[in-house]
Order: structure tokens, then sequence, then C-alpha cells
């Protein structure tokens, strides 16, 4: 049984604990609205506003598929090598654009990249792939409308979603510069690795990502549906430059490296860190924690490098 006490320092601990009095370990036994309720009460409680000098601007796109509700973050000090499309998480069936208001806001602040984020569908009401095209459509709207490149980040289920717009995309003229995945659900083997050892881990567990899984596709059989699990995709080649951050007390850690390996061997570049000590989640915790501040600093580091095109690690 893994020991917690001892992989977790205090300053962690307190963070899951104040999480946990918004948000308890049997919020999944709710009804979904019910969910998003206490969600979206915990993300107002963890909001640390916005740095000087940002300022956020939000508007409707109009793709194929839907009408999508997105925030455009601009910096007084703008940064135009590239933009970022920031796709939120939520397991797919919580969060929006305020869920990730202030984070959005502090990447727009420190990398000077405008950021644009996306408030994509959610299951059930929307079952896959909606999620998938509304955010295909928003990475399709942001190649038509800015003359710089577009850099892909997303956190959990974001971190999917990214993921495979890059591996749908790598046949368009206009790619993704980069992607930074945080903490991201890659559909790795569920019998091995962290699913196994850390399948109880605070804040997020194996069976909260059965029932997400369960309730994003309605219960189907989704089996080799790259766009629900990138890790299924036979090729791996012509992805873009990809930094991969993975909590390490988390059962998805290991999609971090099956996906670093995976593109490495086709001959991609990607490089994977894995927080020591950290939970699912942590991004709240990046004024709270110093492992989770330090970590929200390589983030905007791999942020800023990989838009401006470049590779250090």
């Amino acid at each position: 049984m893994t020991d917690y006490k001892r992989l977790i320092d205090a300053e962690t601990w307190a963070f899951i604990e104040r999480t946990n009095s918004y948000y308890p370990p049997d919020t999944i036994d709710y009804t979904i609205t019910r969910q998003r309720e206490i969600y979206d009460r915990m993300c107002r409680e963890f909001f640390a506003g916005y740095p000087d000098g940002v300022t956020a601007e939000t508007t409707i796109i109009a793709t194929p598929w839907d009408d999508v509700p997105i925030r455009i973050y601009r910096s007084a000090a703008p940064n135009e090598a590239a933009m970022v499309l920031y796709i939120h998480g939520g397991g797919f069936i919580l969060g929006g654009l305020d869920s990730h208001d202030d984070v959005c806001a502090e990447l727009c602040a420190r990398s000077g990249y405008e950021v644009v984020s996306v408030d994509y569908r959610l299951a059930p009401e929307h079952l896959h792939p909606a999620a998938f095209d509304d955010v295909m459509g928003a990475f399709e709207w942001a190649t038509s409308t800015y003359e710089c490149p577009v850099l892909l980040c997303g956190d959990s289920a974001g971190g999917n979603l990214c993921a495979a717009i890059s591996h749908a995309t790598r046949g368009y003229a206009q790619k993704p510069i980069g992607q930074v995945l945080i903490y991201p659900g890659l559909g790795g083997d569920h019998a091995r690795g962290s699913y196994v050892r850390h399948a109880k881990a605070p804040m997020l567990t194996a069976r909260d990502l059965d029932f997400y899984k369960d309730v994003r596709t309605g219960g189907a059989d989704r089996t080799g549906d790259i766009t629900l699990f990138p890790l299924a995709d036979a090729d791996f080649a012509n992805l873009p430059p990809t930094v991969l951050i993975t909590a390490q007390c988390d059962p998805l850690s290991s999609d971090g490296e099956a996906y670093r390996d995976r593109v490495v061997a086709a001959g991609g570049r990607a490089y994977w860190f894995e927080e020591p000590g950290l939970v699912h989640g942590y991004l709240r915790a990046r004024h709270t924690v110093g492992r989770a501040r330090s970590s929200f600093t390589r983030i905007v580091d791999a942020v800023s490098t990989l838009g401006r095109g470049a590779w250090i690690w």
C-alpha cells in the first residue's frame, strides 16, 4: 500500500484537506448537477485574481459543430511569438471559463502570450465527440485568426483533448507549434504503473477515472478511438514538440511517461517531468504549496520556450 504520509509534505496535505472541505472525495456519487455546483464553488474559493495588466474578453466563436464560448486574455506587455489555446480540466463533465480563469490570466501575464480558453461542451448532455469537436473548431478558428503559431496547453481532461487535437492535425498545413500537457489522461494501461500504484491516491482515484470515462462515452466501448485515447494511436510520428508534466501521487502519471516514450521512439521530441509528492489538481495550490509553485514555473517556462519554437530539454 502506498504510504502517502511519507510521499506528501505538510503543505500539500493542507491543500488536500482544504480541497476536500469544498469537494469531498465521494462527490462522484452525487448527481452531475450537484457535482458541478460543488466544483464551481471550490474553484471560486481558490480563485487568486488576475495579475496586474491582464485583461480578458469573453466572446463566442462559430464552428462547424457549435457556437463555442471562449475567453481571450491579453497582457500589457504582449509577446506575439505565439498564442496559447488553453483547454481546461474537469473530467469532461465539470469546469468552464471560470474554473481556470486565474490560471489562464497568470499564464498570459508570465509568458506574455495571448491565451484563449475554450468552453467546450460537457458530458453527459453532450457525449463524445462533442468536446473534441469544439476544441478542434477552436483550434481551426485560432489558426485562421492569428498570424502567429498556436501552442496547445491543457490540464487533465484538457491535456487529453490537446493531445487528441495534435494527433488529428498532423496532416494540416497549420499544426500546433507544440503542446504542454499537465497531468493528462491519455488512455494508458490501467493494469500497470501508476494506475495500480496510485489507484487510491488523494484527489483522484481509479474509480473516479472509470466514472468520468463512462459518463463521457455514455458507457459505450470506444477502445481504439484515438480522439478519446491518444495512446491508442499506432503512429506517433510528426507530432509537435511535447512537454508532459504529471504528479507523482496520481493514477494518471504513467500516461506522461508512456506518451513521452512513444513520441521519442517515433523520432519526435518529448520530455516528461513527474513532480514528486504532488497530487492531481495541484494547479490550484500554486500560491500555497512550494512544490506546486515550482511546477507552475516549469509549466510557464515550457509554454514560453515552445512558443518561441525552441527546445531546451
